[in-house]
């Protein structure tokens, strides 16, 4: 069977009772708690900081704070001292990890809604130890781990104790891992045969349903529709945030074009030398929006989007409602 990216997918209408496209609803619930969009920036260097991290959190939208030249207690306390309204950041498996993790336990007084244990391949040891680690000492704290490509993955992250699983590997634009190593799996069908579209009830039933998150992959708004139509419960992009003239990319000029600096998490940009490198850098042009307005942009495009699968909101795309083919 064919492995099928976005780009190799259409979806079919169908018939709408909505008014106006303007009332389909685009709020979603992760770990019962609610956000205006089920889109997320990639949490990159170049995608998010603490400044867009915080404009996030105060307007609903969901993040997670990347883990790269940050001390996660501070960031943490700071977010905690704001008040903000989610707080959401991410870990790696390293020792030092695990002794943030210990410290941030021992302080009762600082909540942590999210914590992403980000890594290029999650289903591995390390990771059903780091989530056991999390588990120990911020029970309350929701777990999203990655990121895997395979249903066996997802079966066992949750049967470890993750709340949430992060798929893609290989997808995104500034990743080189499927050049390098050849482990890849295209998106659509990634994420179809990762949720519970495709599985159903996992036939054991050892597993609950488990929220997927669907990483890398997105150039187009519609995008965002395919994945929740494959099973997605929210996606994450970077290249389409990183290039909004607001994010923390650095900027340049390229003849007459203004671009934005994106590169990968195991890029040699972010690792800062060129040991097991699987990303690069990509100049990517600037969009010249704000990331204010992607967001809005972002909900006029899924509002329509919903309005042609015939609902209201986002489970339209649901339960198999919507039909598609390939390309």
């Amino acid at each position: 069977m064919k492995a099928l990216k976005y780009e190799d997918v259409c979806l079919l209408p169908n018939y709408s009772e909505v008014y106006s496209r303007v009332d389909c609803s685009t709020e979603t619930t992760l770990c019962d708690k609610k956000f205006k969009l089920p889109i997320i920036p990639a949490n990159m260097k170049s995608v998010i900081d603490m400044h867009l991290a915080r404009w996030m959190s105060e307007n609903d939208y969901f993040y997670i704070m990347h883990r790269f030249d940050s001390h996660l207690a501070d960031d943490i306390g700071l977010a905690n001292s704001e008040d903000w309204k989610t707080i959401s950041f991410s870990v790696g498996v390293k020792m030092q990890d695990k002794i943030h993790v210990m410290n941030i336990g021992k302080s009762s007084n600082l909540r942590v809604d999210f914590l992403t244990i980000d890594i290029a391949h999650g289903h591995c040891d390390r990771m059903k130890a780091m989530i056991e680690h999390i588990k120990k000492w911020l029970p309350e704290t929701k777990i999203i781990a990655g990121n895997v490509a395979t249903d066996q993955a997802v079966r066992d992250l949750s049967d470890w104790g993750a709340d949430v699983v992060k798929v893609g590997i290989g997808q995104g634009s500034p990743c080189t891992t499927k050049y390098k190593t050849g482990f890849t799996m295209p998106m659509f069908s990634c994420v179809k045969k990762c949720s519970n579209l495709t599985s159903g009830s996992w036939e054991d039933n050892s597993s609950e349903e488990v929220p997927i998150i669907a990483d890398g992959g997105i150039k187009h708004n519609g995008d965002i529709a395919k994945a929740l139509v494959a099973g997605a419960t929210m996606v994450m992009a970077g290249g389409m945030f990183a290039s909004c003239s607001d994010s923390p990319a650095a900027s340049s000029s390229i003849g007459d074009v203004h671009h934005k600096a994106y590169f990968g998490s195991a890029s040699a940009e972010n690792k800062g030398h060129n040991n097991n490198i699987e990303g690069k850098l990509t100049n990517i042009p600037c969009n010249n929006m704000t990331v204010l307005e992607k967001m809005s942009e972002i909900k006029q495009d899924l509002q329509s989007s919903i309005s042609y699968a015939g609902g209201k909101d986002l489970d339209a795309f649901k339960y198999n409602n919507v039909s598609y083919v390939e390309v």
